[in-house]
């Protein structure tokens, strides 16, 4: 394995790259309210529209699959079409998207919906616009200060998350307070999630000049990357998949739906349990930051991804559903702590104008994962036993981190070096 690929970021902060800054976390903040929002009510509302298990799949597939397609456009093509117009047309198509499926009630009409507005049952924000973020923010700060900026974009998306998924109990609210009927208030929720969608276009309408990438070497614009940069990304990329199609079993809107099915909760239980999961997402990716600083990157994503992998075994197992609840509550506070260190390290490996592309490689090689792996656990909830996707994914995320760090432990980042 080579040394570091990357070279010193020496960036001068500004108040555009502060103004920047302050956008890029507040559109991801509202975009992450938005998917913990439906993240938690797409496999519910589905249901009340008559959907069974593998249908449900299919749309969580396609809403994916609708991410995987935009992520290879803008991998491609972003930075030549302009990261801010691309930003703002993403945003327009996730309002769109999100509209129609409030309104269909047929089964490939709510495909068709979900892959136009890459509507995403993970409950994790994951897409395009995550990659264009990604490439943009190590752009508004120093190497020792991108961990840090990474944690904080993490943390605010978590806390997006966590109220997101408290606020999937608001169609519970309508009916008993209100009195709508139950199908209404559902898609009322869902029309939310899109005027949020809508808000976070408008907010990248106040990005400077500065995100865009004309500055760089005409050489090494796009996707024009040196050789060395290129097999270090294919590489990582290819140990991601494995971990993104373990993941793919483990979406928000099939864990919701397994605890519903399973033991029997309500949408209120379930949704208070995904705000406190998030919460505690949050508090993890300021600890990654601080254990990075002390042990590396590589080794953080690693020493605390497997014991979350662990815990999940027992989630699957347990009979209650309070003894289900409190172990994924302390599995979701160690499986995020590898996200803003995965980010942070991807970013360094690489030049900055290499960024959109090497983001768009691992992000695409996650989202195809993420894609595939719905499809095949919905018939597998559906077929063989609930538990059993939780039990696959497990297995696979513990196999994945042991080839990372096998792989990886001795490529440092700069400020490691």
């Amino acid at each position: 394995m080579p040394g570091a690929a990357a070279r010193p970021n020496n960036v001068t902060v500004d108040a555009r790259t502060v103004n920047d800054r302050r956008l890029l976390f507040f559109a991801a903040f509202l975009r992450a309210f938005a998917t913990g929002l439906i993240g938690v009510l797409l496999g519910l509302y589905l249901a009340r529209r008559g959907f069974n298990a593998g249908a449900i799949g299919l749309v969580i597939g396609a809403g994916l699959s609708g991410a995987v397609a935009s992520t290879v456009l803008i991998t491609f093509l972003g930075d030549h079409f302009g990261r801010r117009r691309a930003l703002i047309l993403l945003a327009v198509l996730a309002a769109l998207g999100g509209g129609a499926l409030a309104m269909t009630a047929d089964v490939w009409g709510a495909v068709a919906a979900a892959f136009l507005g890459m509507v995403n049952g993970m409950g994790r924000d994951r897409g395009a616009q995550l990659v264009l973020e990604q490439a943009i923010l190590p752009g508004t700060g120093a190497d020792a200060d991108r961990t840090h900026s990474f944690a904080w974009y993490n943390v605010l998306q978590d806390v997006g998350h966590a109220l997101g998924a408290l606020i999937a109990a608001l169609p519970d609210l309508l009916q008993a307070l209100l009195g709508v009927g139950e199908l209404l208030a559902f898609q009322t929720v869902i029309g939310l999630y899109a005027v949020i969608q809508v808000v976070t276009g408008v907010l990248y309408l106040g990005l400077s000049a500065s995100i865009e990438t004309q500055a760089a070497p005409a050489s090494l614009r796009g996707h024009h990357v040196t050789p060395e940069n290129r097999k270090i990304v294919w590489r990582i990329s290819s140990l991601f998949a494995i971990d993104s199609l373990a993941g793919g079993f483990l979406g928000s809107a099939l864990l919701s739906y397994f605890f519903f099915e399973r033991f029997g909760a309500s949408e209120g239980a379930i949704a208070l349990l995904f705000f406190c999961a998030r919460g505690a997402n949050a508090i993890s990716h300021l600890g990654a930051a601080w254990l990075a600083h002390h042990i590396g990157l590589i080794n953080t994503m690693v020493f605390t991804h497997i014991p979350s992998s662990v815990i999940l075994i027992g989630v699957a197992l347990v009979p209650e559903f309070w003894a289900a609840a409190a172990l994924f509550l302390l599995r979701e506070l160690l499986v995020e702590m590898d996200v803003p260190t995965r980010q942070s390290y991807v970013m360094a490996v690489v030049r900055p104008a290499e960024r959109t592309w090497a983001a768009g490689i691992t992000s695409l090689v996650r989202l195809g994962g993420w894609a595939l792996a719905p499809f095949v656990a919905g018939f597998l909830m559906q077929g063989v036993a609930l538990a059993t996707p939780l039990l696959i994914g497990a297995g696979m995320k513990i196999g994945y981190d042991l080839l990372l760090w096998k792989s990886f432990r001795d490529l440092k980042p700069p400020e490691e070096t």
